[in-house]
């Protein structure tokens, strides 16, 4: 009975596993298929492409460290930079951020299934800056907080 039935869903177990365990795309290639990310909009990236697959971490990594700890704030390989060159735009017209699977960033580390933390704070997106906000000073944050800091009171503990 048991051989009966086995031989019944036999030819079906083997469709579904075919279907379901075999990449897209891999028969035509004969190889397992790569994500295969937009382009950025500038003419060229800041580096090879092969490079900036290879060891566009480290680069990040290296700007975080030479940012946060030593002061210095460069241009090259600024996330910012990245994420403005290779925003991808949805049906909105608007660029997606890192949540949508269009975004730049989740073609590949999807695939490698990698977990970036770069956007929990970071923007994942390219700022939208008002017309407002271009002529304003540079120093009008630090102005901001220092005139909060002078208007604070000492706390008096009895």
């Amino acid at each position: 009975m048991i051989r009966k039935i086995l031989a019944a869903w036999a030819p079906m177990i083997a469709l579904a596993g075919a279907l379901f365990c075999a990449p897209a795309g891999a028969e035509e290639a004969g190889r397992t298929p790569v994500p295969h990310p937009p382009k950025g909009q500038g003419e060229h990236c800041v580096a090879d492409t092969e490079f900036m697959r290879r060891n566009h971490m480290k680069m990040l990594f290296h700007d975080r460290k030479e940012t946060v700890h030593e002061g210095v704030r460069g241009e090259k390989f600024s996330l910012a930079g990245c994420v403005s060159c290779h925003a991808v735009k949805g049906a909105d017209g608007k660029p997606v951020a890192f949540s949508s699977d269009q975004h730049f960033c989740k073609s590949c580390h999807s695939y490698a299934a990698v977990k970036i933390d770069c956007f929990e704070c970071h923007a994942s997106r390219p700022a939208e800056m008002p017309q407002k906000a271009a002529s304003a000073p540079a120093d009008a944050p630090y102005a901001a907080i220092a005139s909060y800091v002078r208007d604070m009171k000492p706390e008096v503990k009895p």
